[in-house]
């Protein structure tokens, strides 16, 4: 996965209501995980292919990748909290397609093939996902096309991870702006020091 292209797909919102602050969002519920650990919506077996796929679509490398940043959980508070009953119905309908393409395409469940059987079956999926993409809106009144599993997931994944403190430090290298912002602070022409009183603190 080119992360270029990951950093591309976060900027949209997949199946989650708008909000004033996208990325602040995500930071606040990567912080939740702590208060309130387990799983509450996705079973083991979800939860180990939701891992699997994020962990294909994020892999470590000289940083750590999607497991790491535990994008699965995260991915199962935003089930839980904030995604429609249709879009999280949708979303758990998804992986179970996934694994009946796994058994079709190499007789196991997506989490037990093999990992080259799993890129290939992921790969064909974006495929699809791209050639859905491409075809011409229905007229209206027809509702548009659902977006693709695949698309939601590469989103959430992405949401998940650049979120996390493992994204955004050590991948991204984000650092918030130390200090108190004060704009066009007058310097004392003799030290080159903020001006009594205009301290920027």
């Amino acid at each position: 996965m080119d992360r270029r292209e990951a950093l591309r797909l976060f900027g949209a919102a997949a199946a989650l209501p708008a909000v004033d602050d996208f990325a602040e969002l995500g930071r606040r519920l990567h912080r939740s995980l702590a208060a309130h650990p387990g799983l509450r919506i996705l079973d083991p077996h979800q939860d180990a292919t939701v891992t699997a796929v994020a962990d294909i679509l994020i892999p470590a490398t000289d940083t750590p990748g999607a497991k790491a940043a535990r994008v699965n959980e995260f991915i199962d508070v935003l089930l839980a909290d904030w995604m429609t009953d249709e879009a999280r119905a949708r979303f758990l309908a998804g992986l179970a397609d996934l694994d009946v393409r796994s058994r079709t395409a190499f007789g196991k469940d997506f989490v037990d093939g093999a990992a080259a059987d799993q890129v290939r079956l992921l790969t064909l999926l974006e495929d699809d996902a791209l050639r859905i993409k491409d075809q011409p809106a229905p007229p209206s009144p027809r509702p548009p096309h659902p977006e693709p599993f695949f698309r939601t997931i590469k989103r959430l994944t992405m949401y998940g991870y650049y979120t996390s403190e493992i994204g955004a430090k050590q991948e991204l290298r984000y650092e918030m702006i130390p200090g108190r912002y004060v704009p066009c602070t007058p310097l004392s022409a003799a030290t080159g020091q903020p001006g009594a009183g205009e301290e920027g603190e």
